[in-house]
């Protein structure tokens, strides 16, 4: 069986190989053990509450229950930009008129920005290919919403996530290798390394800060603003689901969109319920619901059947020792899926 928990610095081994698996383009997962230490130290300092809430950076992890080994990982940044800046394009239209020659146009055009400052950002979900199957990845993705859900008032009102952006059939970016290889004069990979360990100083300097303009950039390039990777479709549609949508930033290597939400808008925070845990079989029509103990410190998780909405959720034994709970402990769910017409 599978359980989502809290990381912790045990874990670094696991994820730096979870991290060569992941290839390039996931800035936030590099197979760096020094970064990911620091991660996982941060991660424990966050989920015990002895850093500000605007450091933390709570990691999860998916174990098997059996052998202890790691299937799967997502991570909730409590704020970004705030200890080093944080980039992206915002799509922007410029006008040019000239009623003497009777032209109007309308050209799109990419800004440097750091307009996403301060808020809290899903990342680092990944799922190793053997898992993939069942709800494993919807789970997995979705679980940081039932967190946020719980411990609502940790994270800023704004939350995003950025989607990692379309590569080639050899791995290449077509947007990096339009306009970023102009400026940087280094390689994708290379680049993405440097800004996954903090040295970010670089964009600034190189980059210009006037608006680009989107016709001057090739046809592969223009092709590609706000096209995700084709292994993380899924994981777009998924976050979509939850209350999460794209408003016109991309990030400044690939072009993969970020999609934004209001935490109080997302579908975790207005349809999951606290509920009582009792011992036993469910009765009446059960969905898969995620059930989650409300421990900051030793947050759990569980994937099973349960009835919706009900006050009381019954939970076998080994599920609630999974959770690291007894029977008349509270509990939060929520639906895997939406549920039509819950409003009415």
């Amino acid at each position: 069986m599978l359980v989502i928990r809290s990381a912790r610095k045990s874990d670094l081994d696991a994820l730096i190989e979870m991290a060569r698996l992941a290839g390039s383009g996931m800035t936030t997962l590099k197979p760096d053990p020094e970064m990911l230490g620091a991660r996982l130290a941060t991660a424990e300092a966050s989920f015990a509450q002895t850093i500000a809430p605007e450091k933390r950076d709570y990691m999860f992890v998916l174990e098997h229950t059996v052998d202890k080994s790691i299937a799967g990982v997502c991570a909730i940044k409590g704020a970004v930009g705030l200890t080093e800046p944080f980039y992206n394009y915002r799509i922007g239209t410029l006008v040019h008129c000239s009623r003497e020659l009777n032209v109007f146009t309308r050209m799109e055009t990419l800004y440097l920005s750091n307009d996403l400052t301060g808020s809290s950002e899903l990342c680092s979900l990944f799922l190793l290919p053997q898992y993939r199957a069942g709800f494993n990845g919807k789970w997995l993705s979705k679980s940081r919403f039932l967190f946020i859900a719980q411990f609502q008032h940790l994270f800023t009102e704004k939350i995003i996530a950025e989607m990692r952006g379309y590569q080639d059939e050899n791995g290449d970016s077509p947007f990096y290798e339009g306009l970023g290889r102009h400026f940087f004069k280094m390689d994708f990979d290379h680049v993405d390394g440097l800004t996954a360990i903090g040295k970010k100083s670089f964009i600034a300097e190189l980059m210009p800060r006037q608006p680009l303009y989107v016709d001057y950039l090739p046809e592969s390039a223009r092709e590609v603003i706000g096209k995700v990777h084709t292994s993380t479709q899924p994981a777009r549609r998924l976050l979509e689901q939850e209350g999460m949508h794209y408003e016109g930033y991309v990030d400044i290597f690939d072009a993969g969109p970020v999609l934004q939400g209001r935490v109080s808008e997302l579908r975790a925070v207005r349809d999951s319920v606290l509920a009582v845990a009792d011992e036993g079989q469910p009765q009446g029509d059960t969905e898969h619901m995620l059930v989650s103990n409300t421990s900051l410190e030793h947050f759990r998780m569980i994937l099973t059947r349960a009835v919706p909405g009900a006050g009381r959720v019954h939970l076998t034994a080994q599920e609630l020792s999974q959770l690291q709970l007894r029977a008349g402990d509270e509990v939060r769910t929520l639906t895997l899926n939406p549920r039509k017409n819950v409003h009415g």
